[in-house]
């Protein structure tokens, strides 16, 4: 599966993101370096850069997410954008506490430990919708109930948004509605920024 590689604690310095979106609990000392004035264009790509990173979406399948956010019918293309986003099925497995980062909720849905609706899904892509039961399988919770067990003491504080509910003891959760801007208020995306990169 192809996704960013390189040092996430540099990348997030460079875009200007807290290590904790991303589900790192880590710092860096270092500053980033305060460069030349950033064009009304560059304002615009670094925001799509963030979400791309984010979520870790390459650029055709983020280019498609557009599209599809541009051709619904209820609200703006901006919040349509990360209403997509936010309801990947890794995005998800991973604002429920089942993992640490979305790298490894990438993972755990990769290499197929989770169930929607008691059915396997291997895809993180995959889009959730509202009455969606998400659920670790059986077998992962059998063959490996150490991991997640230190993933639920990793992720215990971590605070789960209003558009789902997540129960850590049965490794299930349920999808309540789709999410509005104020239930994804932590991800510093202005996806206006991205929707006028675009439609240039």
């Amino acid at each position: 599966m192809a996704r960013e590689m390189g040092p996430v604690l540099k990348r997030c310095r460079s875009l200007g993101i807290e290590p904790s979106v991303l589900g790192i609990d880590k710092k860096s000392n270092r500053k980033a370096r305060m460069g030349k004035k950033v064009s009304e264009y560059g304002m615009q790509l670094k925001e799509k850069q963030k979400a791309k990173f984010i979520y870790g979406v390459l650029e055709k399948p983020f280019r498609n997410n557009f599209e599809k956010a541009k051709k619904m019918k209820i609200g703006t293309t901006g919040e349509n954008l990360m209403v997509i986003l936010e309801t990947r099925l890794d995005n998800v497995v991973y604002r429920m506490g089942f993992a640490r980062t979305r790298v490894e909720a990438r993972q755990i849905v990769d290499h197929k430990h989770v169930l929607v609706n008691g059915k396997t899904v291997n895809i993180p892509s995959y889009s959730v919708k509202p009455g969606d039961v998400i659920s670790i399988s059986e077998k992962a919770k059998t063959k490996a109930a150490q991991r997640f067990k230190d993933v639920l003491a990793a992720t215990s504080g971590r605070l789960i948004p209003g558009w789902i509910e997540a129960d850590a003891e049965a490794l299930s959760g349920t999808v309540k509605e789709y999410p509005a801007p104020e239930q994804y208020a932590d991800i510093p995306v202005n996806a206006v920024l991205i929707v006028e990169l675009y439609s240039k």
